[in-house]
């Protein structure tokens, strides 16, 4: 079967090279639409290509053979005579120009199939090869189209090793390549999963039903399959030290008793302006939402919770996004564009993904799926290590994941440098950009944001909530406790339920609502009682526990779900009606945040569970 499944593998990879030589003169009758045929054919014997691949790779054993040493040797030189028939052929037809470029280019290997060692690399799962040595000469057996290279060492030991690990580094911010993905925390291999597996995103990308730069989403496979590693609600609970017995990112003034601020090497506020020119998905899929997804990044791994912000779409401007609409009320925290990032790590390449993704769902099956439509990456710091200057920066958008390189969003916008001025403005204004505003902060945000996590992307207009979370955190764990060593159950509803609100927009914009009332009511009291840290927590665990507390044990409150209008809408009622009897509830008594709202007969609540009801520091600390 390897061998079969090889020369199968020979035998598509010399049809696609012929079918790619082509051309519409060499047709024997005419043929009506040449280029998307022939575009057709190619992206189904690449995808034959890439399901042979990946059969091989799994047919390979991991450990050295001498029998298929012997047949391997011979196929090798077999590719590579081919490879130098191919090339000869390729150089008669090629013109001056290409001779000029290849002469003044030279290729980085004088054999590819020879390769040196960049970095070490750790076998992550079995059929992976470790390479211990920097400089190591490995042999490359066959190269696939995921970027996991089949790879032999001087010993005989086979196995796949990334190809960013077998090549010279390139620049990350021209958008070529990752660089240093040999971390030990690197995200690999979600990547390779989402690049090898077939869903629906393949099938209609095979069927050109979609762009040929749209891929599965990265972030959006990381979310699903790590679980809560790369939440907002993961990165608010405390840190603890190396020993286990006190916190490295959460310390009280013992005079004030506030939390003490912490300065990080990243603190920035930015806006999401908008996205011009992203491509729409074709026919046959319905979109239910447009949005970005960002983060921290540093080239290797990603360094921060992901969050999210949906984009507004305007069916008259189909290519363009838009962040931060005008509405009357509070903007919803998940189409607020403004937000800030905070991250303490030191690498010099920090900067902020962003992938920009759909959630669709094809007509024909009801199948769901998350797309990107490309990413765009902004480093935080020049050449010299200062920060950015506070501007708006128009960040090209490529296409693929940011595992790929040179890919286009779409197949009909070409990065080549036309030759006139006007064809330069047309070909400036067709590339997809996305617009990012770096912004500078008063002295008020700077002093809230340096009280939250040393590591945490979020929404600006949640700082307040995130800051009296951080505070009553504090309080509980540093000043309530009878010792450090005490690891019983804490009896805190708020710190139990709070990160569910971090992944529940809808809920979090209903505190939000909640707390904007509470504060209008107690704008009447002194400004005294206003500065009180311990009257605002007071009066904010009123306000939690009598709205969206009740609201979490609702039982006409149905599950939260990702892009999906009819349970968007029910909650969205249901969420209103609560509000409205507590704002009732609070003109009739008189009182912010009373709790009457439990005892009232028309809204019905879950009974509860421990778990909501106890905060499990050893559960949930990092």
């Amino acid at each position: 079967i390897p061998n079969r499944c090889q020369e199968l593998q020979t035998s598509a990879e010399k049809t696609l090279k012929t079918l790619k030589k082509l051309t519409k003169a060499d047709e024997l009758a005419p043929v009506g639409n040449y280029d998307r045929r022939k575009q057709e054919e190619e992206r189904r014997l690449q995808t034959i290509l890439e399901r042979l691949n990946t059969l091989s790779l799994k047919l390979s054993p991991p450990g050295p053979s001498a029998a298929t040493g012997v047949n391997d040797d011979d196929s090798d030189d077999k590719e590579v005579s081919s490879d130098e028939e191919d090339d000869d052929v390729d150089n008669d037809g090629s013109s001056d120009d290409e001779e000029e470029r290849r002469t003044a280019k030279p290729p980085l290997h004088p054999d590819p199939h020879i390769c040196t060692v960049l970095s070490d690399f750790k076998a992550q799962q079995e059929g992976d090869l470790s390479v211990q040595v920097k400089g190591e000469i490995l042999r490359i057996i066959r190269k696939t189209a995921d970027g996991w290279w089949l790879a032999q060492d001087t010993k005989g030991n086979r196995g796949v090793v990334p190809k960013n690990y077998l090549k010279v580094h390139y620049n990350f911010i021209t958008g070529l390549c990752f660089i240093d993905s040999g971390a030990p925390h690197s995200n690999w291999s979600t990547v390779r999963k989402a690049l090898t597996e077939i869903d629906a995103t393949d099938v209609l990308s095979a069927m050109g039903a979609i762009p040929s730069g749209f891929r599965p989403s990265t972030l959006n496979k990381l979310l699903v399959e790590e679980g809560v590693t790369y939440t907002a609600s993961h990165y608010i609970q405390p840190e603890l030290s190396q020993s286990q017995l006190s916190f490295r990112d959460l310390f009280l003034d013992p005079d004030s008793g506030r939390v003490r601020a912490r300065q990080v090497r990243i603190c920035v506020c930015f806006t999401l302006w908008s996205c011009r020119m992203i491509p729409t998905p074709g026919v046959g899929v319905q979109v239910l939402s447009r949005h970005i997804r960002l983060c921290a990044f540093d080239g290797a791994q990603v360094l921060s919770n992901i969050h999210t912000v949906r984009a507004s779409y305007n069916s008259k401007s189909p290519k363009t996004w838009t962040f931060s609409p005008r509405m009357t009320g509070i903007l919803p925290s998940l189409l607020d564009g403004d937000c800030f990032l905070r991250c303490n790590s030191a690498s010099p390449n920090l900067g902020i993904l962003f992938e920009l993704g759909v959630t669709f769902i094809r007509n024909s099956t009801g199948e769901r799926g998350d797309l990107s439509c490309g990413w765009a990456f902004l480093k935080l710091t020049d050449d010299t290590g200062n920060p950015l200057p506070n501007r708006t920066y128009e960040l090209p958008v490529n296409g693929g994941t940011p595992y790929e390189k040179d890919v286009a969003v779409e197949a009909s916008i070409t990065r080549a440098s036309p030759t006139g001025v006007f064809q330069q403005m047309l070909h400036t204004r067709r590339q997809p950009k996305l617009i990012v505003k770096l912004k500078s902060t008063n002295s008020r945000s700077r002093t809230q944001l340096s009280l939250l996590p040393d590591t945490l992307l979020h929404c600006v207009s949640c700082i307040h909530l995130l800051v009296l979370h951080r505070q009553l955190l504090a309080d509980t764990l540093l000043m309530e406790r009878p010792t450090m060593q005490n690891a019983d159950l804490i009896c805190s509803p708020i710190l139990s339920t709070f990160p569910v609100l971090l992944d529940q927009p809808d809920l979090l914009d209903a505190l939000r609502v909640s707390s904007c009332v509470f504060l209008k009511h107690s704008s009447f009291f002194p400004v005294c009682l206003q500065r009180d840290l311990t009257y605002l927590k007071q009066e904010f665990v009123k306000v939690y526990l009598s709205s969206v507390y009740f609201l979490l044990h609702s039982p006409s409150l149905p599950c939260h779900r990702w892009a999906d209008p009819p349970s968007e809408e029910q909650r969205a009622r249901v969420i209103y009606s609560i509000l409205d009897s507590l704002k009732h509830s609070q003109h009739t008594t008189g009182q912010a945040g009373g709790p009457e709202v439990f005892v009232d007969p028309m809204h019905p609540h879950l009974a509860f569970d421990i778990t909501e009801l106890t905060f499990d520091l050893l559960t949930v600390a990092r």
